[in-house]
């Protein structure tokens, strides 16, 4: 357990300003300066105490057990991160900023855009298998050591997930090159398929039965460029006309199958 830290009182805003050449302006107190320079460390180091603690504890540690790990008080935890939910998105900050550079550098050692997907997918598997609990954590909604639903929290997941949605389009525009609206909305389905079958993937107990990170990794990476026809022998088989494709914006231009028409009486209603 590490030793408490101690915590020095704050110092008290300077009384004085001095005047220079320019005007009035407020002195740079070098107490204060101090102060907040302590105050930063000190943070720093109560997140990665934070995050050791709920690598060996669970994401469902309390404040409580991640203050008594730290060898501190839940109240030097309050004071600095407000609740659990503060905590969360302190760590999750670092945690996910870390993610996010592993991927983007694992990208830029690749050769061509399947090879950039599978890299992407593997970095953060791996990440994320590195420590589930603390990823548990840093994604999960804050538990009962929280007095809100955590908005900063989702934020920062959600900007995380923004910056590897930017990152997956790219090597999608290069395996598509022509424009489609409908694959606009790929990259996003895309970090929703990797999220969720990484998720359950990380739950699963280890054994026989479970892929292990680079056969996860490949066959995520093959269900986003070729989906999961190649995989399933009576989808090969099938004739193609047993499974049309989806009629996208390019198909309902000019001279093109309208579609069937609505049947009277059952015309959408639009209020």
């Amino acid at each position: 357990m590490n030793p408490v830290t101690p915590e020095p009182a704050a110092p008290a805003a300077p009384l004085v300003s001095s005047e220079s050449s320019e005007g009035t302006v407020p002195s740079q107190d070098g107490r204060a300066a101090r102060w907040e320079s302590h105050r930063l460390q000190r943070r720093t180091e109560l997140i990665r105490a934070a995050r050791k603690a709920v690598h060996a504890l669970g994401p469902e540690a309390s404040m409580e057990e991640i203050a008594a790990s730290a060898g501190t008080s839940k109240s030097v935890f309050y004071r600095y991160f407000g609740d659990k939910s503060g905590l969360q998105q302190a760590v999750g900050e670092v945690v996910l900023d870390r993610m996010q550079s592993r991927i983007r550098e694992a990208v830029q050692e690749t050769q061509g855009p399947e090879e950039g997907l599978f890299a992407m997918v593997n970095a953060y598997l791996q990440m994320a298998e590195t420590s589930p609990h603390v990823y548990a954590f840093v994604t999960q909604h804050p538990g009962a050591d929280s007095q809100g639903q955590g908005p900063a929290q989702d934020a920062a997941f959600g900007h995380f997930l923004s910056a590897v949605t930017d990152m997956i389009a790219r090597p999608m525009n290069e395996l598509f090159p022509e424009e489609d609206v409908l694959l606009g909305y790929w990259p996003r389905a895309a970090i929703g398929l990797v999220r969720s079958a990484g998720e359950q993937w990380l739950l699963n107990p280890d054994g026989a039965e479970r892929p292990s990170q680079a056969e996860m990794a490949s066959a995520l990476t093959a269900w986003l460029v070729d989906g999961i026809r190649p995989a399933v022998p009576t989808l090969r088989a099938a004739p193609s006309t047993q499974h049309p494709a989806p009629r996208t914006p390019s198909s309902r231009r000019a001279g093109a199958d309208p579609g069937p028409a609505l049947i009277p009486g059952k015309e959408e209603q639009h209020d």
